[in-house]
């Protein structure tokens, strides 16, 4: 199971700096000019978790394998990307692909990095961006309305759900909000995530600060905070100048001497990876034997037999029981063993839903 964030920005806050630096990649073209990434570049990164090391150290596996999360390069957006302005049709086709949106906004000021607005103002560039993608779901909506409206009328009661649907998201966007803010009913998700809203994508956003200011933020990072705030959404401070210099060194002691000599506990990107995780409301279980220890990504509220099914198909279609461990009481404890020995593994059945830190075993009949 794929899971995706969509690093967007305008042309020069520092996107493709940050991707490069994300996936230790040059994938990504990083130049002072708009429109240097055309094409959306993609990359896997790991996803830190400082659990998988401790199970690690317990089982002593012959491999140690990550969850990932996949991110995506995508070309800058200008204002009237809506209307096609700049690479606007591509942007908004990018982004409609993906799972979430990490919005980079400039932080700092430097006179040698041209700003597409002449001015930095991150609160700005987040409401131009939003207000792209808010008119390009109004146009959408309303290009479906006619359509759903003879259906409607010809009895077609799908189709009169699916309208009541589009004319509540519009009275949304129409006032300026976007479509995640949206009351929706167990009932009509499924309708709703088939309307693709560019809008009711999860959102963090990514102040992209100078280096001096990586550890504590500032002005420009603190009222995107304040907007942040005010939205329910994440934000994160990141230095993508620091980032890039920290993919380059050498082996991780050095680098974490380097973090330390800003004033840093750990990289920005340990937490943009950390927070997109969270954002996509994924949560993480783990399975572990002496051939491997592995960390795996599913949604929070999955139930066991699904669980069982990102391991293998197999698992889901012959599940007879999960073997599980609470991962505070495997490393206490010191592995599978002891909590079995101590009564602490528990058979779950097919209605389990699994929780975070879960060290799960799958028995099933084929």
């Amino acid at each position: 199971m794929g899971f995706n964030c969509g690093i967007v920005g305008l042309p020069n806050v520092g996107k493709s700096t940050l991707f490069n630096a994300l996936t230790a990649t040059a994938n990504a073209e990083a130049a002072n000019f708009p429109f240097c990434t055309i094409e959306p570049n993609t990359g896997r990164v790991a996803v830190p978790d400082l659990r998988l090391d401790r199970i690690a150290r317990i089982v002593e596996p012959a491999s140690v394998v990550p969850t990932h999360l996949e991110f995506v390069d995508i070309a800058g957006l200008v204002r009237g990307a809506s209307k096609g302005e700049g690479l606007g049709n591509q942007f908004l086709a990018n982004i409609r692909e993906v799972d979430a949106i990490c919005h980079v906004l400039r932080c700092f000021d430097d006179d040698n990095v041209t700003h597409v607005e002449t001015t930095v103002d991150p609160v700005r560039d987040a409401e131009t961006v939003e207000t792209e993608l808010m008119l390009a779901d109004l146009d959408s909506l309303e290009k479906r309305v006619d359509g759903l409206t003879k259906k409607a009328r010809g009895q077609d009661k799908d189709a009169a759900k699916q309208l009541e649907l589009v004319n509540r998201c519009l009275e949304k966007l129409r006032d300026g909000q976007p479509a995640r803010k949206i009351e929706i009913a167990d009932d009509e998700r499924r309708l709703f995530k088939m309307l693709q809203l560019l809008t009711a994508k999860p959102v963090l956003y990514v102040c992209n600060v100078d280096e001096d200011t990586a550890a504590t933020g500032n002005a420009h990072s603190d009222a995107v905070a304040k907007m942040a705030a005010q939205q329910g959404a994440g934000t994160v401070v990141i230095s993508a100048a620091i980032e890039a210099e920290v993919a380059a060194l050498g082996d991780a002691e050095e680098k974490q001497e380097f973090l330390e000599s800003l004033g840093l506990e750990e990289t920005g990107l340990a937490r943009v990876i950390r927070a997109g995780y969270g954002l996509l409301g994924l949560i993480t279980f783990f399975t572990a034997g002496p051939k491997e220890v592995r960390a795996w990504t599913v949604p929070s509220g999955t139930k066991a037999p699904a669980a069982a099914g990102t391991i293998h198909g197999d698992f889901e279609r012959g599940f007879i029981a999960a073997e599980t461990i609470a991962y505070d009481i495997y490393v206490d404890l010191g592995g599978e063993h002891p909590a079995k020995e101590a009564g602490k593994m528990r058979a779950e059945g097919r209605d389990y839903v699994v929780r975070d830190g879960d060290v799960m075993l799958f028995r099933f009949n084929v």
